[in-house]
């Protein structure tokens, strides 16, 4: 009798806080739900499907990226032609599947990207899109990556520049093809040096801030600002790979781009990570509180049979 009384209060207790738990997150889920609004100054978000998808797998996609009336967006198909046109991919017939969803903001609020499905793009990270996407000149937006499949992720960057030019806002050639060329660095960095994913973009973005801070005249001094970064994130890297990151911010340097604004965009992704890791988590009093209560009931539990046994 006293057993099944104190298996009932148990099973009680966590029928409570599993409670709790849920009415937190339809909280949350609720105020994200409210904050949906169509900012009639950029027009409808748009986003743009991979065009190897089937129509399942479409669909799939628009539940993904919460496209829940496809009537408020603007949707669009990226190509093998276009994976050549944006980021001078080889193959016409090239099979896309990552897609993007992009919702354009006010100036000044930044660039967030976020992979949905982080399990199913396996090259390019949430940090290399932005890096790549700043270098381009896609700035203060929502951006949001998805995928049915395990891909690279290139067929989204492709998809993004095309949703800019659909929607009348063309980006300049010539930072496309450097971002293009930044992100296949980025990305064979990490593949062919075995460095990781996170470890190329932190380097990508700190050589980018300290541009930004040392306004560089000459490759020499981007040269140098390369080695500093290079040896500040303990990195090591074969005289040919270290010649590309070198070449390559040598041509941003001569693109004449804000790399000032770049910046305070690059501090911005980094300080909404740092706050998305929060919202995942949780409120941190609360989860100390049940550790807390889950602690108490252990150790009233130890007592009840060191007193039943002792």
């Amino acid at each position: 009798m006293i057993m099944q009384r104190l298996g009932k209060y148990i099973i009680a207790c966590l029928f409570l806080v599993m409670l709790s738990v849920g009415m937190t997150g339809k909280a949350a889920a609720d105020q994200a739900d409210n904050d949906e609004s169509i900012n009639e100054k950029f027009g409808l978000p748009i986003v743009v499907y991979g065009g190897t998808l089937t129509d399942a797998q479409k669909e799939e996609v628009r539940k993904l990226l919460k496209v829940k009336d496809k009537n408020l967006v603007e949707e669009v198909i990226v190509t093998g032609e276009d994976l050549v046109t944006y980021i001078d991919g080889e193959d016409r017939n090239s099979r896309m599947f990552s897609s993007a969803k992009i919702t354009r903001k006010e100036k000044g609020q930044g660039l967030v990207i976020t992979r949905v499905t982080p399990e199913n793009i396996t090259e390019v990270t949430n940090e290399m899109y932005a890096n790549a996407l700043l270098t381009a000149g896609v700035e203060d937006a929502n951006v949001e990556v998805a995928s049915p499949v395990k891909v690279s992720g290139h067929s989204a960057l492709a998809g993004i520049y095309k949703a800019y030019e659909v929607s009348g806002e063309a980006l300049d050639k010539g930072r496309m093809e450097v971002a293009n060329e930044e992100l296949g660095i980025a990305t064979n960095l990490a593949e062919k040096e075995g460095l990781d994913q996170e470890k190329v973009s932190e380097l990508l973005t700190e050589i980018k801030k300290a541009i930004a801070e040392q306004n560089p005249a000459t490759k020499e001094e981007i040269e140098k600002i390369v080695e500093e970064q290079l040896k500040k994130a303990k990195i090591q890297l074969n005289e040919e790979d270290r010649q590309l990151l070198i070449n390559l911010f040598e041509k941003m340097r001569s693109l004449d781009i804000d790399f000032d604004h770049v910046k305070k965009q690059l501090d911005d992704i980094t300080k909404d990570i740092q706050k998305r890791m929060k919202e995942v988590v949780g409120d941190e009093g609360f989860w100390n509180r049940v550790s807390e209560f889950f602690k108490g009931i252990f150790e009233a539990i130890g007592g009840f049979f060191k007193g039943l046994f002792g």
